[in-house]
């Protein structure tokens, strides 16, 4: 592909977004994806080996299934002890422990292309922007405050907390930032990369926009029913500089 043909494509798909660009007044993002890759060198696959062996190391390898105990994301595991201990004393250990782990990740996370200008740049023409994430809080402010972007979302940063049955694809969060910025669901919009992100915006009736830093995670969209998938931030930078 030449890279006039790059160009073109793109500028046809900033053309494509400016409609749904201009009625969003608040934008609510997904944090692990759209933001950054929070597991790029501190592996996602090794956070949920660790939750696994830490069970294990404390006589509890049975609450796991074999499909669990092999899992690659640390939710799978988190979710599986939660739905058979709910509320305990043992979900609130494994879930700090997991929030360390996602704030030693965070230290070593990838900024995703395009994501610091964009969101400096839609702070700048007067949008909102929050935050809803099934990661911690704390680390969301971690990561935000290495890169300078604290501003541009506190206090609209509503993360995970010990009720893990209000994780997307539970809207919770969502309806949170909604009711907090005083946000009817049709001026907002939601970025995210995961089916599940879809379900939760669907569920509170916000408009959504995919991102997928690959042509996989952009399939698995497209089959949960994205109509707007992008793979790459920046034809929303080129829409919002261009309003």
């Amino acid at each position: 592909m030449t890279s006039e043909t790059t160009t073109d494509t793109t500028t046809g798909t900033a053309a494509q977004l400016r409609e749904p660009l201009r009625r969003a007044r608040v934008v609510l993002w997904d944090f692990d994806g759209p933001i950054c890759r929070l597991f790029a060198r501190h592996t996602a696959e090794r956070v949920a080996a660790g939750l696994v062996e830490w069970l294990a190391g404390r006589g509890l390898p049975g609450l796991l299934d074999d499909t669990e105990r092999e899992a690659v994301d640390p939710h799978v595991v988190l979710r599986a002890v939660d739905r058979r201990h709910p509320g305990s004393d043992l979900v609130v250990e494994l879930e700090e422990r997991l929030t360390k782990e996602e704030l030693r990740a965070a230290a070593s996370a990838l900024p995703t292309a395009w994501a610091d200008p964009l969101i400096r740049t839609w702070t700048a023409v007067g949008s909102r922007l929050a935050i809803t994430t099934n990661n911690s809080p704390r680390v969301v402010r971690a990561y935000l405050d290495t890169r300078g972007l604290t501003s541009c979302f506190t206090p609209h940063i509503y993360g995970r907390t010990t009720d893990l049955h209000l994780l997307k694809p539970d809207p919770y969060c969502l309806n949170r930032a909604l009711s907090a910025m005083g946000t009817a669901p049709s001026a907002a919009l939601m970025i995210g990369d995961s089916p599940s992100d879809l379900a939760a915006a669907r569920e509170a009736r916000v408009p959504f926009l995919g991102y997928a830093r690959n042509e996989r995670k952009a399939k698995l969209l497209r089959e949960a029913g994205a109509e707007q998938v992008v793979t790459s931030l920046e034809p929303l930078l080129l829409s919002l500089r261009h309003r």
